[in-house]
């Protein structure tokens, strides 16, 4: 029995991105006509059948939705499958939860199985590198042919479909201004780089508590991480011999390293430090010293994405279409890692 084709070995036997095969097969004015072309030979020679990101919906209904996250090893992302998970089994579906593992065309790989058959929609967290390419093609042919979509957390405005996110630039804010509050008055920012939208929307809320509070915005002070396998040591240079008094760091992970290496250096936390994290998972609550942290109520967004793409699956043919974003309030939890307030 042959190997069945995919677009992942379309594009490696022709040398050419997953999604310019994707794109190519249909007809797509973006990708050259020689290129469309040569790909659509190709796939016609070897009998490709595409499985299309909407494979027949109007007589299946599998009772069971499609997870896509970015990574695993942030507690809030399993916190929000926790999340999804408990809603969808009260209301008699099931969960897929894929791994875009960052990257875009796992993200498509990961659509196109979920969609051959296997789910009746998706909720979505977007991929760093999908983000970086803003490249949507996938996300926009799922919902043209009527698959439902909820975008959580890493959402994009391009997209109309549902979402759940957090105010980060309000999360970001209470952060910063509890640190100026406790007196923090040369404030560091960890941060992603900024076309992943939460790293974007968080720098821009330490901007407008600097601005706000007559503090001059300073580039020394701000790291933007690209690459999250080494962001330990990129935390580590930056905070050598800086001159702070408070870290704000985007997520606990890049809290917990400025933790460990300002202590590296001799200081102490929170006496000649404080620092605040983003997320409050298991690490936050149980490094030491205890990470402060704001809370993004992970399994509520979970709970609400499910809810939304459930009653977009439930509702009938004939309703009016609609798009919902629901805003989770974020909290400070305050702990260890900063001074208490006078």
């Amino acid at each position: 029995m042959k190997p069945k084709l995919t677009l992942k070995k379309i594009a490696k036997e022709l040398d050419v991105s997953i999604s310019t095969v994707s794109k190519a097969l249909r007809d797509s004015p973006e990708i050259g006509e020689e290129t469309r072309e040569k790909i659509k030979a190709f796939a016609r020679h070897y009998n490709y059948k595409p499985n299309n990101i909407a494979l027949s919906l109007k007589n299946r209904k599998t009772k069971t939705i499609g997870i896509i996250i970015p990574e695993i090893v942030h507690h809030f992302f399993t916190t929000v499958i926790s999340g999804v998970e408990k809603v969808a089994n009260e209301m008699g579906y099931n969960v897929f939860v894929c791994l875009s593992d960052n990257s875009f065309d796992k993200e498509v790989l990961n659509m196109e199985m979920l969609a051959n058959g296997s789910t009746d929609g998706f909720i979505l967290s977007l991929a760093k590198e999908t983000m970086q390419k803003g490249d949507y093609h996938h996300l926009k042919e799922a919902i043209n042919q009527g698959m439902p979509l909820v975008l959580f957390d890493r959402v994009v405005e391009d997209i109309a479909c549902d979402k759940v996110i957090i105010d980060d630039v309000a999360g970001a804010k209470k952060a910063v201004q509890y640190l100026h509050d406790l007196g923090c008055r040369k404030i560091a920012l960890i941060s992603t780089v900024d076309y992943v939208s939460v790293g974007k929307l968080r720098t821009k809320g330490y901007k407008e508590v600097l601005e706000e509070n007559g503090l001059t915005f300073n580039d020394d002070l701000v790291l933007k991480i690209e690459e999250m396998d080494d962001s330990e040591a990129q935390i580590e240079k930056f905070l050598e011999g800086l001159d702070v008094d408070g870290v704000f760091a985007v997520n606990e992970h890049f809290a917990i390293s400025a933790i460990k290496s300002i202590q590296e250096q001799g200081k102490k936390v929170p006496e000649d430090v404080s620092v605040i994290g983003f997320t409050d998972g298991e690490l936050s609550k149980r490094f030491i010293p205890s990470l402060t942290t704001v809370s993004q109520h992970g399994m509520r967004i979970g709970e609400e994405s499910a809810r939304l793409l459930i009653e977009k699956l439930e509702r009938t043919p004939s309703e009016e279409e609609y798009y919902k974003t629901i805003i989770v309030e974020t909290g400070l939890v305050t702990r260890n890692s900063t001074k208490s307030k006078k």
